[in-house]
């Protein structure tokens, strides 16, 4: 007798959760938190908990990330960390297939019938944008727009709809998942014409509540200053008064950043230096700090970095000296007058 043949095939997707790889950030007392740096939290913190996406906007070394920590501490839940990268797509976000599982059962207890089952189980890991609107964690996604435009294009239902689509998943019944309550997103970016960003689709950026960042105003750079370095404040004041002052003739009035203020104090607390004209410890790490921002700037074609380095500190240090010298008692301190002191580089 002819052996009858009996074959069954099942198909389905088999989901495997991200493992629980975020991070709890919490508030800390070293944070320098000013009057300005208070009034962006609370504006956050005021959008976030009306269920806005927040996006912290500004030039490098303002301190959008770490200032997205913060608020994202603020929240107290976990957080999904994201860093935009040019070759990012939607599956390095929501997730991916990793791979097939083949099984398959030959049966032939019946000698005149051949059965076999196979069952081929594809495999999706997610990632943790879909992690986080599962568990309703805080996602920040950091230079978002380093990414292509199209890798985001899973955030927009995500933002409005509160809706995360799995095309890939459809076939198990998973192919959309309602977004947690309790998920919160901030964005951090770099203006436009930072190199290496792509442009935004306006569809994105019409669902977040954008925050512009510049700068932080005198008294916080002291204050950060001093934090990150253990330096005085008469010396962090007069890094933060030369960083300033060229910041403001520099090519594009956003450089140099408060890091090449931590970067000289730190180095001069290190070395017990002081921001003085006369020390030498200050005067080549504000030329090796300094001295590539200035590089930029030109008079004739030739570039000014060493005059005006050293005409800057002059006139801030100088500033110092007849502070101290116009005291009561100072008249005959011996200290130089500013039109005869030597600069950085002069």
């Amino acid at each position: 007798m002819d052996q009858n043949t009996v074959h069954t095939q099942t198909a389905e997707v088999v989901r495997i959760r991200s493992n629980d790889d975020n991070i709890r950030p919490e508030a800390s007392d070293a944070f320098i938190s000013t009057s300005y740096v208070q009034d962006l939290t609370d504006r956050a913190l005021v959008y976030l908990g009306a269920g806005y996406a927040i996006h912290f906007s500004g030039p490098s070394g303002v301190g959008k990330t770490t200032l997205a920590l913060h608020v994202a501490a603020k929240l107290g839940r976990p957080v999904s960390l994201i860093h935009g990268d040019d070759e990012f797509g939607s599956s390095d976000l929501i997730g991916r297939e990793s791979g097939v599982r083949r099984h398959r059962l030959v049966d032939n207890y019946l000698h005149n019938v051949l059965k076999t089952e196979e069952e081929v189980k594809s495999t999706w890991v997610d990632n943790r944008l879909t992690a986080a609107c599962q568990n309703g964690d805080t996602l920040i996604y950091d230079e978002f727009n380093r990414s292509r435009p199209e890798a985001n294009n899973a955030l927009l239902s995500i933002l409005s709809e509160g809706i995360l689509n799995i095309p890939k998943m459809r076939n198990s019944g998973e192919g959309y998942m309602s977004v947690n309550p309790e998920f919160r997103a901030i964005f951090t970016s770099n203006p436009e014409e930072y190199a290496g960003t792509h442009k935004t689709q306006d569809a994105l950026i019409d669902r977040l509540i954008t925050i512009k960042m510049g700068h932080y105003d005198r008294e916080t750079e002291i204050h950060i200053s001093m934090a990150k370095s253990g330096l005085g404040r008469a010396d962090a004041s007069n890094i933060v008064d030369v960083v300033r002052e060229l910041r403001s003739i520099g090519m594009n009035k956003q450089r140099p950043t408060i890091r090449a203020c931590i970067a000289v104090a730190r180095i001069l607390a290190i070395r017990g230096g002081h921001a003085r004209w006369d020390d030498p410890t200050f005067k080549w790490v504000t030329q090796d700090v300094l001295g590539s921002e200035m590089a930029k700037v030109t008079r004739g074609g030739e570039p000014l970095m060493g005059q005006t380095l050293g005409d800057v500190i002059q006139k801030i240090c100088g500033r110092q000296r007849r502070k101290a010298r116009d005291k009561p008692g100072n008249s005959g301190s011996g200290l130089p007058s500013a039109d005869k002191a030597t600069g950085v580089g002069t």
